[in-house]
């Protein structure tokens, strides 16, 4: 079959079409930012592209289907033209569901925090214990290198990370209702994607969709600490169910180091993690990914060996370089409550050296501005703070009054980085967030530092 898919330069639609191509299927697609990695990475899969949305391309390429990304909407030319020709058309996530995750044994990760980390740690571990699991993450796991394969051999195992953000133009269900998943995590729940979900008990309902078609034999991993997850299960659960989290049947005891804490099944210490992540939110995630694990067959010791050889994912606090005694790192954080966590996890981690974070609020939600008062509380552990502030729809700088004294706002990205490069000093922490490219920034800045180095100042 041959598959044309639109929007199939994003991570979820990029992925989707390796794994269509790895079936043996004929696959062409359209973005309008057809650049590396993603090109690159697409065409070495034999994967032709095409620049725009028109709606000549129709006729270039004839594909036997259209597999349509939630980036897509009504008024782009080619949409119109499928829609005035009545030709064949599905979303991204329904036909993953239909062609590829039908009669898998699909474990899915949900949370509002945590999908990618999680699903990359459950991967691994089914990796590890010789399983050979497909997976299709919103991130590049460092033990894999790539975002997306098919199952080894006859493995039945296929991690998703499962998101809530709606399927199509037509199709306004959450993405993760197509999966089906037999083992399912809930990892947490807060108020997000303000574009298209008006409060939080509106997200619960779509969580709650997702717990009506896990079966019975089935399992929910869930966040037994989180108030939204806990009343998404109350509207009505038909599986049984384990809880992570202090106190409950899937628990931690920190060890000696900040880097350690023992994993507990009831009570019952089941081996030691000793590892590279950062921050209390990972081990939370750990415990997730190990109970879900456990479903498929995965000892929790063998599962413990397998995180503590787990190298993360890329752009989750990862380094870029550092140069002159100063690291720039990449995170992918762009939530309140995730900006918190990773300025925190990285604050235990350097211990009194100065933390600049740098930050694009880019989501839709943050252009919005629903968030916008709790970022000032969200960066408190930082002592300097930059925030690059172009085509947002809010008052940046009235926003951050409260830090006001150590806050930079920009709408200039080489201003910003110029600015940067000046105050930074050996020992400084430069931490960079975004859910995006962010104009190359830690390039920029690495640059700037290292001509700076070079000159002597």
């Amino acid at each position: 079959m041959h598959l044309h898919i639109l929007g199939i330069c994003g991570t979820f639609m990029g992925g989707l079409a390796v794994l269509a191509r790895q079936a043996g299927h004929t696959v062409t697609g359209c973005d309008a930012n057809v650049y590396p990695p993603m090109s690159t990475q697409l065409e070495a899969q034999g994967i032709t592209l095409h620049e725009g949305f028109d709606a000549e391309q129709l006729d270039q390429y004839k594909a036997d289907l259209y597999v349509v990304g939630n980036a897509m909407t009504r008024g782009k030319p080619v949409i119109e033209e499928i829609l005035n020709r009545g030709l064949p058309y599905v979303s991204g996530p329904q036909w993953l569901g239909e062609n590829f995750l039908a009669g898998k044994w699909v474990l899915a990760v949900a949370g509002t925090h945590g999908k990618t980390t999680t699903s990359a740690m459950l991967a691994w571990i089914l990796e590890h214990a010789g399983l050979s699991p497909g997976f299709l993450i919103g991130g590049v796991p460092a033990n894999f290198g790539v975002s997306a394969r098919a199952p080894g051999g006859e493995s039945p195992f296929f991690v998703i990370e499962a998101d809530e953000y709606d399927t199509a133009f037509f199709d306004k269900r959450s993405k993760f209702v197509h999966y089906r998943p037999r083992t399912a995590i809930l990892n947490n729940l807060e108020l997000d994607h303000a574009d298209i979900f008006p409060t939080v008990e509106a997200i619960e309902t779509q969580f709650h969709h997702l717990v009506r078609t896990v079966p019975g034999n089935g399992l929910i991993v869930a966040n037994g600490r989180d108030e939204h997850v806990r009343r998404a299960l109350a509207r009505g659960c038909w599986t049984a169910v384990e809880e992570f989290g202090p106190g409950l049947l899937w628990d931690f005891r920190r060890g000696e180091r900040d880097s350690q804490f023992s994993v507990l099944l009831n009570s019952v210490d089941k081996g030691l993690i000793d590892w590279s992540q950062m921050g209390a939110h990972n081990t939370m995630n750990a415990l997730a990914a190990i109970a879900a694990a456990r479903h498929a067959g995965v000892p929790p010791k063998l599962a413990v060996d397998a995180l503590n050889a787990f190298d993360g994912v890329a752009r989750r606090m990862e380094i870029k370089g550092e140069i002159g005694g100063i690291t720039v790192y990449d995170d992918f954080a762009h939530h309140p409550t995730a900006i918190a966590t990773t300025v925190a996890g990285l604050r235990k981690r350097v211990g009194d050296a100065r933390i600049i974070a740098v930050l694009e609020p880019r989501t839709n939600t943050m252009k919005l501005g629903t968030m916008s008062a709790a970022l000032p509380e969200a960066l408190t552990h930082a002592e300097v703070v930059f925030v690059f502030a172009k085509n947002l729809g809010w008052n940046v700088a009235k926003a951050f009054e409260p830090i006001g004294t150590k806050t930079g706002v920009f709408d200039d990205l080489d201003a910003m980085v110029t600015s940067i490069t000046a105050m930074a000093r050996r020992g400084d922490q430069i931490l960079v967030m975004s859910n995006g490219g962010f104009g190359g920034v830690h390039g920029k800045i690495l640059h700037a530092l290292a001509m700076r180095e070079m000159s002597g100042k």
